[in-house]
Formats: structure tokens, sequence, C-alpha cells
């Protein structure tokens, strides 16, 4: 076996983003919306589908939509001798925790709601993605009515308007504003102080590394002229309340289907890319045994004088001698005195 040494200006290191469709249906954008006929325990959470689950029972959900009430209400205790044990609470704690890091402090979407008792959540399918959401493809339309007018807004996050980034125990983290493809809008709507928020803060908060959405109750519940949509979570403290809350949201989705809800994913591919550099004067002989008889001479005696090989495979060995890794050639090689080569050799990780 012949070796040659790789030195360091032989490895050189790449980093490529790829994007990729989110849905399961290679769709940039979703406009029809399913739920599954079978519950989930205490309706704590509703999972949304591309297409009825009584048609195709293997469909999987592509996000969940969940409520979280800092108090508990808005939804039946798990134990009734146990007051405020809710679904609500318990989501509203998991959540806080995973965002703020502690179960202290409530989540804050901005001037107005500074301390929020709380949120929707619209957690996209883990499957869906390999490591994050695409920023600037955010797009969701949502669509209700406060009872006098009916309201129609586009939210999107401000990835496209911050000159730095802001990080949570989640990773980073963006506001939800009206506007489209990263950007807030340029209206500002009454009482507001900001283009893209209302007189209770941001839409919400837009966490890419871990594939939430959450939405600020308080926002959406607004009338249409402050930019709300009259979007209000159920006060039953019962199981079906909370089905009322969750699927509240999943109808002003619906209810958006004009513009609909886009994302994808992005990952960044890292590559290491290692030059493997041969000579005229290497890899020219053959160590295949089979090519020397049992007396010692080659079967091919012109091998001697004008050697000639096929180069089929590269392998990758540290410095004892121990494989690492075995690089294939499309088509072996010929390799003889008159020929040089450079191979390049690519690790994706």
């Amino acid at each position: 076996m012949s070796f040659v040494t790789i030195n360091a200006e032989d490895f050189v290191i790449s980093a490529d983003s790829i994007t990729s469709t989110l849905w399961s249906n290679n769709s940039t954008t979703l406009f029809t919306y399913f739920t599954s006929s079978t519950a989930i325990a205490n309706n704590a959470y509703l999972p949304v589908y591309l297409q009825s689950t009584t048609s195709n029972p293997s469909a999987l959900p592509q996000f969940t939509i969940s409520y979280g009430q800092v108090n508990g209400t808005g939804s039946a205790p798990l134990n009734s001798l146990i007051p405020g044990k809710s679904p609500t609470r318990i989501t509203y704690g998991q959540f806080r925790t995973l965002i703020n890091g502690d179960e202290n402090t409530n989540l804050n979407f901005g001037t107005g709601n500074t301390n929020s008792p709380d949120f929707y959540v619209i957690n996209i399918s883990r499957a869906n993605y390999k490591e994050k959401l695409f920023l600037s493809t955010f797009n969701l339309a949502l669509s209700g009515s406060d009872g006098i007018n009916q309201s129609y807004i586009k939210l999107t996050n401000n990835s496209a308007n911050v000159t730095s980034l802001t990080y949570c125990d989640a990773g980073r983290v963006f506001d939800i504003v009206s506007g489209s493809n990263g950007s807030a809008t340029t209206s500002i709507p009454a009482s507001s102080s900001a283009a893209g928020y209302t007189v209770s803060g941001s839409y919400g908060k837009f966490l890419p590394d871990v594939g939430l959405i959450v939405l600020n109750a308080r926002a959406l519940s607004l009338s249409a002229s402050l930019g709300g949509i009259g979007l209000t979570p159920s006060i039953l403290n019962t199981n079906a309340g909370l089905n009322t809350t969750n699927t509240g949201l999943l109808g002003a989705i619906s209810n958006g289907n004009i513009d609909g809800f886009s994302l994808n994913s992005e990952e960044t591919i890292t590559s290491d890319y290692i030059f493997v550099r041969i000579k005229n004067s290497d890899f020219n002989y053959t160590t295949n045994p089979s090519m020397i008889s049992g007396s010692g001479e080659f079967y091919y005696p012109s091998l001697i004088n004008n050697p000639q090989t096929f180069i089929t495979t590269v392998g990758l060995y540290n410095d004892n001698n121990e494989l690492l890794g075995v690089a294939k050639l499309s088509k072996p090689l010929v390799k003889d005195f008159t020929k040089e080569a450079l191979i390049r050799v690519k690790l994706d990780f």
C-alpha cells in the first residue's frame, strides 16, 4: 500500500446554506388545513395536517397549535383537587422556561405587554426541518372579525429590519410584526408607537432555531382599527373551552388562505475539502500481490519499465495508519510516470 502525506495547505473548510421547502407536499405555502377526529388528551394542543386523516391515516402533522395562560385559566384542571394545574398553565410554563430560561419571568412582547399572561404557540413539526427555519420566508396571514369590522393581517418577522441579533435560551429570537418577507410594514396602527407593532406590543416572537412561532394573544384580540383580528381565547375552564381557543386560531389561519402560511427551512452544510496531490513519480506500481508469481517475477514484464496503474479509491489515514474514511472515484484514473493528478475529496457533515 502506498501513502502520501497531506499537508496543512491541502485542507479547506467551507460552509454553504441550503434552503428547502418545509411542508410535506414540497410546497412553500399552505392553503388548506385539516385536524384529526382523534382528540389529544385534555385538548392540550391541536395537530394540523395537510390532508384528512380519515382518507389518509398515515398523514403526519405539519404543526401544532397550543395556548398557554400563566394562571391556568381557559382549560379544565388535570386534577379537580388541584385547581390551576391545567394544560394551559403547563403550556405557559413549558415555553416560558424554554425561551426565558427561568420559571419566573413572563414573556415580554414589548411596549403595552411586557408581562404577558398568555400566548399562542405554533410549533413546527421537527421532522419538517433539519436545522432551522428560513427567516425571510415566514409569512402568515390571519383573518377575523372584532364583531364590527372584518380584519386581515399579514405577519412576518423583523429579521430584515434589525442590525444586531437578539438571543434567548432557545437561540435567536425576532419580533413578529405586520409586513412580509422579513420586513415590517411602513403603516402604523392607531395608538401604536412603531410600524408593524400594536398598542399591545409586537404580534409575537419568532424562534427559528427551535421551530417556534409564539403569538401575542393580546395583540390578536385587538379590534381591526388597532391592528388585531378580534381573536379572543375562551374563558371557559373546560377542555372544550381550550379546544375552542386552539381551533379559533386555526380558523383565523384558514380564513387567511388568500396568502396562506409560507415558510421554508434552512440548513448549513459544512464541508471539508482535502486535496490529494499525486506527483508523476507516485503510485505507478501496483501493490496487488496477484501480479507477482510464486518465484517473485511479474506476470507482465512490460510493467517493469513501463508501469501503469488505475486509481479507484482514496483512503484517509491518521498518523497511526488507521483508516478514517474512504472516497471512491466515479471512474478509474489512469496513472503512470507521465501523469500527475489532483483529487479533491469532499466531506459533508
